[in-house]
């Protein structure tokens, strides 16, 4: 028995406002019943005694603390720059838009 139906794929469809043939209505109420079958099967070997994860391998934190360091000065930071205006990188506009 499947477990989307040809009228679900068009109601999703409807609700998504895609306008889906009849070919695609039958194409994706198949992969959607399969996905579904397969996502079953996972569930089916979900162990009790197994906490649910989201990933494999645990993740910690990999950055480090922020500190307060000396930095560059203004100066120092556009002294390379090509065109400095107001002690800031002056760039050519790409928007057609008023500053």
């Amino acid at each position: 028995m499947s477990a989307i139906t040809r009228d679900e794929v068009a109601h999703l469809a409807r609700l998504s406002r895609l306008a889906l043939t009849d070919d695609e209505l039958d194409h994706y109420a198949t992969q959607l019943d399969a996905i579904i079958e397969s996502v079953a099967k996972v569930a089916e070997v979900a162990a009790e005694d197994v906490p649910p994860s989201s990933h494999a391998l645990p993740l910690t934190n990999v950055f480090r603390a922020d500190e307060v360091r000396q930095s560059l000065t203004p100066e120092q930071a556009l002294s390379g720059a090509p065109a400095v205006e107001d002690d800031r990188f002056q760039v050519p506009r790409i928007l057609e838009e008023e500053a």
